[in-house]
């Protein structure tokens, strides 16, 4: 038993009591012995002194551990155990694979379950769909007789199936009979090329021999121009297409033309003809087309002429009558300037018309009927949509790609909707998604994001002073807009824009008059300056930078779950939406990379910088033992690499700067490697099948790449020396 007794108790009278005798701490040390109990007492006093001294060593240890976990537990990251944070744990466990070790195959790990590789761009375009859908089903979302009811009117009216179906080919028939008649279906009248050209352009939103379009003028970025483009095919043709797979493309395509001649009530032997010339024509216009490189090569990509000149080249075309239509209220003239690609093309499709027209006209018009057709099929009953999908499947399967998901009949109906009537959803989703305070915050990430680079910027050794403020200026004087344009938000634009849409008496009525009025609403757009049109719808999930304006764009349907959220850890939000920020902002040093345009720069260092950057991604070993030569993609990796250099950056100095970070709960992942698993998580998807054509590298690399060339990644989730992900050599280049 242990007892605690004053200075001056007696020794024997404790131990009466079965106590061992201990004093205060003053006793211990100045312990008072009477000379009668010698050195009995003393040795009994010593035993005793050195059995306190450990206690009391082992009570010191003992509460400063419980001090420590304490301190560590209230002054580390808490957890986030907000629906929110449990709802984005659920999400990162169910597309990464665990199992996979983090230093030889960091994809996998982020993205990759059950061999089937998550998409996180198209979930969240899917999810800002389903928002939509929610938005435009809710009685509560409109008022009857407001600007915005026909918006809802025309999705009621899309998703009206029934309806639809009852009235099977008569809309379609109908719009021939607008046209002209034609002459398969046995009710025709004179046919008028120029005239059906001018209405297929004006009115039903089809250009079946070239594309016409407004753009910015190349010289005047603020001055509209009208282009004229190569047409585009229904048929996925190539000039390094094999024969035989040519040759099966056109037999599926004269299929699905017998398939619509039928439909529409043709005679199957006239329908046969008919599509077959159709074909032919299809094939020569292609023949006339030259390959882009080619067009590059002799400087002809985009030339500079007038209506009058365009129209002695190719005279088949009224080109006056039909531009004049369709940018209405544009005021043209003879001397109005276009700019034209590919002349030759253009020279050569006015020559097949005339031919055609004096050999086969009823041919011609069958032609353009038929694209017509393939225009409208999004507005038509089961059975022509059906036809159009069988056909681009059975094209997929032809040139090696991937079968197209089926999309449910709303996805369809919410896309439309937001087509014509975009202010109404962009207000609707801003208002449901995209409040003040989310907006706030997404603009405090990008300053910080912003002043990042800022400080990057002048630990680049390869920049020279001067560039390096020049530089600097950029980014301080760049514009950015976050959510959606403010005129999206201005309900009373919706009673302006919509006021000549009228809808009915059929579903095929309601969307051409939406086509009719969409192309004149771009018109005005591009009339009045500044220009009131995004590249992106403010649901859209792509960041966009204007070269012409100096400025960047995060639309509100980008900065969403499991992108960003203002409660998230900063290390998600700094992770994924940071380094789409920060790849943003390098876009606009592009032209420092390129060889030759930097003249203040150390030429030497920064070609070295680059050429360590291609090898550093070829080293990449690829699924199927394959390699990846990266450089036709050598800025947008510059970009990937740099962006996560200044997310990481921007994070660790958030780190210092505030408190009260959060992890993920029931996960073990440090907030450092929570940035880096978020990073990855906004990279996932499967590789493109156009791999030529992209303009980043495949995803896998997309993920490696960056992180394998910061030191940081290695050092927090103890990579060993010569792992994939931590190698002994790295590229500095931002």
């Amino acid at each position: 038993m242990l007892c605690f007794s004053p200075p001056g108790s007696s020794h024997r009278a404790l131990q009466k009591r079965g106590c061992l005798h201990v004093v205060f701490l003053t006793s211990w040390l100045l312990p008072q012995s009477s000379p009668e109990e010698g050195p009995e007492w003393s040795r009994e006093w010593s035993a005793a002194r050195r059995l306190l001294l450990v206690v009391s060593l082992f009570s010191l240890l003992l509460g400063s551990s419980v001090l420590w976990v304490y301190i560590f537990r209230n002054c580390g990251p808490r957890p986030c155990e907000t629906p929110l944070c449990l709802d984005l744990l659920a999400r990162y466990q169910a597309s990464g694979n665990t199992s996979e070790t983090p230093c030889t195959d960091f994809f996998s790990f982020s993205c990759k379950k059950a061999k089937r590789i998550s998409d996180s761009f198209q979930a969240l375009a899917e999810e800002n769909k389903k928002r939509l859908k929610r938005l435009l089903e809710d009685p509560e979302s409109w008022h009857p007789g407001s600007g915005e009811e026909k918006a809802f009117q025309f999705y009621n009216s899309c998703m009206d199936t029934d309806a639809i179906e009852a009235e099977g080919a008569g809309p379609l028939k109908q719009v021939m009979e607008e046209l002209g008649g034609w002459h398969i279906s046995g009710n025709r009248t004179s046919f008028d090329f120029n005239q059906t050209l001018k209405l297929l352009m004006s009115q039903y939103g089809h250009f079946p021999f070239f594309k016409a379009y407004l753009g910015p003028h190349p010289e005047s970025q603020h001055t509209p121009v009208i282009k004229i483009d190569q047409p585009e095919f229904d048929v996925p043709l190539k000039q390094e297409q094999e024969q035989k797979i040519y040759a099966q493309i056109f037999r599926e395509y004269l299929t699905y033309l017998n398939r619509l001649g039928t439909l529409l009530g043709g005679d199957p032997i006239k329908v046969q003809q008919h599509a077959s010339l159709s074909i032919s024509i299809t094939s020569q216009l292609f023949q006339f087309l030259s390959p882009v490189e080619q067009q590059e090569a002799q400087d002809k990509h985009f030339q500079m002429v007038t209506i009058n000149q365009l129209q002695e080249m190719a005279p088949a075309i009224d080109w006056l009558s039909c531009l004049q239509a369709t940018f209405t209220p544009m005021s043209l003239g003879p001397s109005q300037l276009l700019m034209v690609q590919d002349l030759d093309y253009l020279r050569n499709m006015s020559q097949l018309v005339e031919e055609m027209l004096l050999k086969h006209r009823d041919f011609l018009q069958s032609h353009m009927i038929f694209g017509l057709v393939g225009t409208l099929s999004p507005a038509l009953d089961s059975k022509f949509q059906e036809a159009r999908r069988e056909l681009r499947q059975k094209l997929r399967e032809l040139t090696e790609r991937p079968p197209l998901p089926a999309h449910p009949r709303w996805m369809k109906c919410v896309e439309e909707t937001g087509t014509f009537f975009e202010p109404t959803l962009a207000a609707l989703f801003v208002h449901e998604a995209f409040g003040p305070g989310i907006r706030s915050a997404a603009m405090e990430l990008f300053t910080e994001i912003k002043d990042a680079l800022v400080a990057h910027l002048k630990r680049l050794p390869w920049i020279s002073e001067k560039t390096r403020r020049e530089a600097q200026n950029r980014v301080t004087q760049l514009q950015v807009q976050m959510g959606a344009p403010e005129w999206t938000l201005k309900p009373e634009l919706a009673r302006q824009e919509y006021s000549n849409i009228q809808l009915g008496p059929n579903f095929l009525q309601s969307f051409l008059s939406c086509v009719r009025s969409l192309q004149a609403r771009k018109v005005w757009s591009f009339l009045q300056w500044p220009w009131g049109q995004w590249q992106v719808s403010p649901w859209g999930v792509t960041a966009s930078y204007s070269i012409p304006d100096h400025e960047v764009v995060f639309p509100a349907g980008l900065l969403q779950p499991p992108f960003f959220h203002p409660d998230y850890p900063r290390a998600v939000n700094f992770g994924a939406a940071g380094s789409i920020m920060a790849r943003e902002l390098l876009h606009i040093f592009y032209q420092l990379l390129h060889p030759g345009d930097c003249l203040d720069c150390d030429t030497r260092a920064l070609q070295e910088a680059l050429l360590c950057l291609e090898r550093h991604y070829a080293a990449f070993p690829l699924p199927g033992g394959t390699s990846f030569s990266g450089s036709s993609t050598l800025l947008e990796n510059a970009a990937d690499v740099g962006g996560l250099a200044i997310a990481f950056q921007a994070y660790s100095r958030s780190l210092l700067e505030y408190r009260g970070e959060t992890k993920l709960p029931n996960w073990d992942l440090s907030p450092h490697q929570l940035f880096f698993r978020s990073y990855a998580q906004v990279l996932c998807r499967e590789p493109s099948t156009e791999r030529s054509q992209a303009p980043h590298s495949p995803p896998r690399l997309r993920v490696h790449g960056p992180l394998s060339n910061t030191p940081a990644f290695a050092r927090h989730f103890r990579c060993p020396r010569d792992a994939l992900m931590n190698p002994s050599s790295r590229c500095q280049l931002w």
